[in-house]
C-alpha cells in the first residue's frame, strides 16, 4: 500500500496555510491522514478556533475512509441524507461531510491520504488544500 512520507506532509501543512496567508484567509488549519485515516500531521494557525482539528479531521477522515472527496460527500448528503447518517454512525460520527476533505493520489492514481482543512469558506480550504498538496507533487481530488 502506497503512504504518504513525513517529508511530503510536512510541504502540504506549510504550502496549505502559506497559500491561505498568500489569499487573506481567515486563520487555517490542516491535518494530513494516511491511507488508513491515521493522523501523519496537523498544524493550527495562530488566531484559529481551538476546535479546528475536529473539523479538518472530520473532513478528511471522511475522504479517505470512503474514498470520495468532501465535494462528493455533501452532493450524497444532500441526495441520500440516510446514507451519510449511516455512514458517520459506523464511523463514530467523525465524518463531516463538505468540501475541505481532499483526497490525496500519487504519480499512480493510488489514493495514499486525504487532506482537511477548515477556518475560511468551505471553498477556500479546498483552494489551499490543493495547493499544499501539489507543491508536495502529488494529486488532489476535492
Amino acid at each position: 500500500m502506497a503512504e504518504i512520507s513525513l517529508s511530503k506532509t510536512r510541504v502540504i501543512l506549510r504550502k496549505t496555510l502559506a497559500k491561505g496567508r498568500e489569499l487573506g484567509f481567515k486563520p487555517l488549519s490542516v491535518v494530513v491522514l494516511d491511507s488508513g485515516g491515521h493522523v501523519k500531521g496537523f498544524e493550527r494557525e495562530d488566531g484559529a478556533a481551538p476546535g479546528r482539528f475536529q473539523i479538518a479531521h472530520g473532513k478528511a477522515y471522511g475522504a479517505v475512509m470512503l474514498g470520495m472527496a468532501g465535494t462528493a460527500q455533501m452532493a450524497r448528503a444532500e441526495q441520500q441524507p440516510y446514507f451519510m447518517a449511516a455512514v458517520n454512525g459506523a464511523y463514530g460520527g467523525q465524518v463531516i461531510p463538505v468540501p475541505g476533505g481532499v483526497l490525496m493520489r500519487d504519480k499512480r492514481g493510488s489514493v495514499i491520504g486525504a487532506v482537511g482543512v477548515t477556518g475560511d469558506t468551505s471553498d477556500n480550504d479546498v483552494i489551499a488544500a490543493l495547493a499544499g498538496i501539489a507543491a508536495a507533487g502529488l494529486t488532489g481530488e476535492a
